[in-house]
């Protein structure tokens, strides 16, 4: 019997927490969260479209009440408040540590074993900050950040391609903001060739630069965060884990000397399966590529700092 807690359930939990059920991937999700009857009303939102999807996994929701959450094999965070338009994810710093932190703290007291997938906001510092404070071993602490990126950068090549996502390879890397992301349009391939091959500079400009704002772009749109996206991103990361898939997937991940980097959260290519993070892979950066990731590096290592700051960590 697989098991998965999803914490939050706001509109990223809660699409977590329907595509996990939609795609069977776990025997039971259970929605965890502190405003009373949201997650409950979720489950049994989601339970009452079983027939009609045909699934026979589980959902159901409780108010705060981990006890419910016991023998997770995976748990994906998403507590916190959501980004408003205007406001970066480092703002989000100050309320969202707290709250992640005593997740974290809660989750296992009754999953010791659980490997947990970080979608909170800033992610890359909440990541860091979850493998901080839990004492847990680097593969067992993931950030999802990179696999959301990666996604949106594959749905932007579709459109300048004017071709299928599913036939596209790309990947981004760095950190999970605005600024800090790195699409590696070296490595993106349609069909086998190099999109550069492809689509000419300006276009291929274009792509990236719409891939960095995508969160921006869709908060700007919506008024709040982006849910649908966000959601199916963790429960892609979850089905790998529990299916033991072991796709190779951007993800925020520990790094001791990988990359050139140590003692920092970021988003590099890892092998995902039953183990969580089963292997970090070397794309083998060049000149250009490794000065963005060291100054991505040093961007989430300056809001990694906020947590000494506000004696979090």
């Amino acid at each position: 019997m697989s098991k998965v807690t999803v914490v939050g359930a706001g509109n990223v939990g809660a699409t977590c927490a329907n595509v996990l059920a939609f795609n069977e991937v776990a025997d039971q999700v259970v929605m965890l969260d502190v405003k009373e009857g949201v997650s409950e009303g979720k489950a049994l939102d989601i339970m009452q479209t079983a027939t009609l999807l045909d699934f026979d996994t589980k959902v159901v929701g409780c108010t705060n009440d981990y006890a419910q959450t016991a023998g997770s094999d995976v748990v994906v965070i998403t507590s916190g408040i959501p980004r408003k338009p205007g406001m970066t994810r480092e703002e989000l710093i100050g309320v969202n540590a707290g709250i992640v932190k005593t997740v974290t703290e809660n989750i296992l007291k009754f999953s010791p074993d659980a490997i947990l997938v970080v979608v909170s906001n800033p992610m890359d510092t909440m990541t860091y900050l979850t493998m901080k404070s839990s004492g847990l071993p680097k593969n067992k602490v993931i950030g999802m950040g990179g696999t959301l990126d990666s996604s949106r950068f594959k749905c932007y090549l579709s459109k300048a391609l004017n071709a299928p996502a599913n036939e596209i390879e790309g990947l981004v890397i760095g950190g999970h903001g605005d600024t800090t992301m790195i699409p590696l349009t070296r490595f993106a391939q349609y069909k086998g060739r190099p999109v550069a091959d492809v689509l000419d500079k300006a276009k291929l400009d274009k792509v990236v630069a719409d891939t960095m704002v995508g969160g921006a772009t869709l908060t700007g749109l919506l008024g709040t965060s982006a849910w649908y996206a966000p959601g199916a991103a963790a429960a892609y990361l979850v089905e790998s884990i529990l299916r033991d898939q072991k796709k190779v997937i951007p993800c925020c991940v520990s790094l001791e000397g990988e990359y050139g980097q140590n003692d920092i959260c970021i988003g590099v290519p890892v092998v995902i399966g039953r183990n969580g993070v089963e292997e970090i892979i070397d794309y083998k950066l060049n000149e250009e590529e490794k000065a963005l990731f060291e100054k991505s590096a040093a961007a989430v290592r300056a809001t990694n700092a906020v947590l000494t700051e506000i004696n979090i960590l």
